[in-house]
């Protein structure tokens, strides 16, 4: 069945059997998706904002935005805004509103296959047509369609089978593909009418996407006349945007030049323009304010001296760090904490390179903004002396440095037990003369770099000592032969004896040795009758003239080289044996050493009296201790070198001394008699008087200003034999006296002249506590005395004087326990 109009020829396709033309699906389709006869225009959209006008204000409620697909094969609605096969809903929504108006328009005019369009006043749809147009001659009226209110085929042309419109509320739109027609028709591009209103959208409408099912084609269809001939079979190109840029026009989505789209984009350009011109304004600002100030946030040794000006900044920085210039410096080094004199030290500052280097205001933005939140803190520059510093520092060395302590092994009765290495530092003078420079002027402690010095040994040598060594070592005794008998060196014994020594050329590097002198005390007894001993020269002076007692030379264990040998043995199992090594022993003093010291006889002779019993005991000893002494040429003797310590496990013990100017008891009192008999004798031998002290207050039995005390380490009795000849000291001690003689070449006659005792103080009372140490006393009067040493050369004739002036204090009234 088909409907002629005019020339043009309304050729419906063939229908489904279940569309017929009165179907539902039919009578349900909205105007806008009826196919249009050729040659006549749709109704221009209603600009948004405007009521639809004419016939556009039938337009049915279905108008809204649509996808569309042409059918399978059929290339024509290219040209009509629609989208391409594939496209999402959403995609093709928005290219047909991009497309809008003139895709429709030039699409408009083909006959029956031009596309239909839509509006819902936010984007235009562009439906293709579905129906083929055969041409015959120029183009005829056609019947007026009442939806649309334009002319349209002949109901009775459209069959339903081939056109079923179907919508569906809120669904994508699918699309029902059909057989593709041999010769597709090409899209007519129409120019789309200004100002047509767009179709109104009836209220009520279902707002759900239009479903389209393309028709089958029957056949090939001409090309419409006046449309855009590709030749049969070929498809129409694409429509082109207004300004030749897709959906850019001043109708696409983008909008044009004025566009609200537009200025919102460009609006984050603007503020952002505007804030980096206002930051720029406020740091130009800001560098002029800041000018000639210091700049914000700074600090010089820990004052805050940001925003002042460069004067007031020095001037407050002077009078907090000048004072400290005169001031000792608090230093720590680990766990030392000591000072240094700042002036000794020559400390300063340069002011003026200081305020400089702190005064200059930075440029970098980011540093002006933080300097609102943070400070930057400066050292001052200082005028210090690099030397003077460093010679202060050194004199702290003594007590900073520590040594490293190397890895040992120690026994706890025979149970090795392990000594780990430590560490040792030493102050590095180069590395803190500039952290003195720099930080003395902030006022607190410096704390000083310390360089670390390593052990040669580490845990692991200890570790591998014990197991290896130190275990089997006292795991059981060592037989020692000796040339007819033999001796036994016990586990306790080698415990006591062995000792580690850290080198670190050898492997492991903590190396087994054994004490000579603790073998040689466990061994001597058990081999003494297979040695010699020797005998060292000695003087004779018990007659009237001394004589030389020869030396002689001794053959003995050799213990060194027989200790050599015995180390290896100890790692190894019992029973475990090693031979004693022998030497010949040469006496340490020969008799050529003892005649070459050219002693001839007695020089010098004194004799003192009158001590406690106590006293007496301790006065033998030390008289014992200095028996013999031989002092060479040029050589010093000291008292307490020779007798020192003087304490109980030396054969001292408690008598009378004097303390703190009264009367006490100590260990070893009563050895200043000592001192005193001995200085006198080397008095008159022409000794040279090194160190000597008198008493604190006068003591009767001796000679007023020729005596002497002696105190531990702190005072001491030392003379010098300055001849050409060695001395001998001889002592002869009795319960009742001491006499000391020294022997030797005499060179001088010498005698003694006692001064006037001038300047008396009268003794005052002393009163002791109960309970205290205390020996009661008459007291005796203070005076002030001199004593003249004369000293004539037996040789030369020459005569020589020596003056000493001594003050005694009151000898106190002692009163105990009052």
């Amino acid at each position: 069945m088909s409907a002629t109009t005019g020339a043009a020829t309304v050729e419906p396709v063939p229908a489904e059997p279940a569309a017929g033309p009165g179907s539902a699906d039919a009578a349900a389709a909205p105007a806008s998706a009826r196919p249009v006869t050729p040659g006549t225009a749709p109704a221009e959209p209603a600009a948004a904002g405007r009521a639809p006008v004419g016939p556009a204000a039938t337009a049915p409620a279905s108008a809204r935005p649509t996808s569309v697909e042409p059918a399978a094969g059929d290339p024509a609605a290219a040209g009509s805004g629609a989208a391409a096969p594939g496209t999402a809903p959403a995609t093709a929504d928005k290219a047909a509103a991009t497309g809008g108006r003139a895709a429709a328009d030039r699409s408009a005019g083909a006959g029956s296959g031009e596309p239909w369009f839509r509006t819902d006043g936010e984007a235009t749809t562009v439906l293709p047509a579905v129906t083929r147009i055969a041409t015959a001659g120029s183009a005829a009226a056609a019947t007026s369609s009442p939806a649309v209110n334009r002319p349209v085929a002949a109901a009775a042309s459209v069959d339903p089978a081939t056109v079923r419109i179907r919508a569906a509320a809120d669904r994508p739109t699918q699309v029902i593909p059909a057989t593709a027609p041999a010769s597709p028709p090409a899209t007519q591009n129409r120019p789309s009418i200004p100002g047509s209103p767009s179709p109104a959208r009836p209220a009520g409408a279902a707002d759900a996407p239009t479903v389209v099912a393309a028709a089958a084609a029957a056949g090939p269809t001409p090309e419409p006349t006046g449309g855009t001939a590709g030749g049969p079979g070929t498809d129409s190109p694409p429509p082109a945007s207004p300004n030749g840029q897709d959906g850019d026009g001043p109708n696409g989505p983008d909008g044009g030049d004025g566009s609200p789209t537009r200025r919102r984009r460009r609006r984050p350009l603007l503020v952002a323009a505007a804030v980096v011109g206002l930051l720029a304004v406020l740091y130009v600002l800001d560098l002029v304010l800041g000018s000639g100030t210091m700049p914000r946030g700074v600090s010089v040794a820990g004052q805050h001296v940001g925003g002042l000006s460069h004067e007031e900044a020095e001037a407050q920085l002077r009078a907090t760090i000048e004072p400290r210039a005169s001031q000792a410096v608090d230093v720590t080094a680990g766990d030392v904490r000591t000072r240094i004199d700042a002036a000794a030290a020559g400390l300063g500052v340069d002011w003026g390179a200081t305020i400089e280097r702190a005064g200059v205001q930075p440029l970098n933005p980011v540093t002006r903004i933080t300097s609102f939140f943070t400070d930057r803190d400066f050292d001052v520059v200082s005028s210090a002396d690099d030397r003077a510093i460093a010679a202060a520092l050194e004199g702290l060395a003594p007590l900073v440095d520590k040594e490293p302590t190397e890895g040992t092994v120690r026994f706890d009765g025979l149970e090795p037990v392990p000594v780990m290495p430590e560490d040792g530092h030493r102050l590095d003078v180069a590395a803190a003369v500039p952290v003195v420079e720099t930080q003395w002027a902030r006022g607190g402690p410096i704390e000083l770099p310390l360089a670390v010095l390593h052990p040669t040994t580490t845990a692991d040598d200890v570790r591998q000592v014990v197991d290896s060594v130190a275990r089997p070592a006292v795991s059981a005794p060592v037989t020692v032969t000796g040339e007819g008998a033999q001796g036994t060196l016990e586990p306790a014994d080698i415990a006591k004896a062995l000792t580690f020594r850290a080198d670190g050329a050898a492997t492991p590097r903590l190396v087994p040795e054994l004490n000579p002198d603790v073998v040689s005390d466990a061994l001597a007894p058990q081999l003494a009758s297979t040695e010699k001993p020797g005998r060292d020269a000695t003087l004779d002076v018990s007659g009237p003239t001394p004589v030389v007692v020869p030396s002689q030379d001794g053959r003995g264990i050799d213990y060194p080289a027989t200790l050599k040998a015995m180390v290896p043995v100890l790692t190894t199992s019992a029973p475990r044996q090693v031979a004693a090594v022998y030497g010949d022993e040469p006496a340490k003093v020969t008799t050529e050493d003892i005649e070459k010291l050219g002693i001839a006889g007695e020089i010098s002779t004194f004799t003192t009296g009158g001590f406690a019993a106590d006293s007496g005991r301790n006065i033998k000893r030390a008289a014992e201790q200095i028996d013999g002494t031989i002092v060479k040429p040029g050589e010093t003797f000291s008292l307490n070198k020779a007798t020192n310590p003087r304490n109980a496990a030396n054969g001292y013990v408690e008598a009378g001394i004097i303390e703190d100017g009264h009367p006490a008891r100590g260990v070893g009192g009563g050895v200043s008699q000592v001192a005193t008999t001995l200085y006198n004798a080397a008095y008159f031998a022409g000794m040279v008087d090194v160190a000597h002290k008198e008493h604190s207050f006068y003591i009767g039995r001796y000679p007023v200003a020729r005596e002497a005390t002696v105190f531990d380490d702190v005072i001491d009795l030392r003379f010098r034999n300055d001849g050409p000849t060695g001395v001998l000291i001889k002592t002869i001690w009795t319960p009742s006296s001491l006499t000391v003689k020294i022997f030797g070449t005499k060179r001088y006659e010498v005698t003694s002249t006692t001064g006037p005792r001038t300047n008396e103080v009268p003794p005052s009372p002393v009163t002791i506590p109960a309970g205290q140490p205390c020996s009661p006393s008459q007291g005796a009067p203070g005076f002030t005395a001199s004593d003249t040493r004369t000293l004539r050369n037996i040789q030369t004739g020459e005569v020589r004087t020596e003056k000493r002036t001594v003050h005694y204090n009151p000898s106190p009234i002692v009163i105990c326990g009052g």
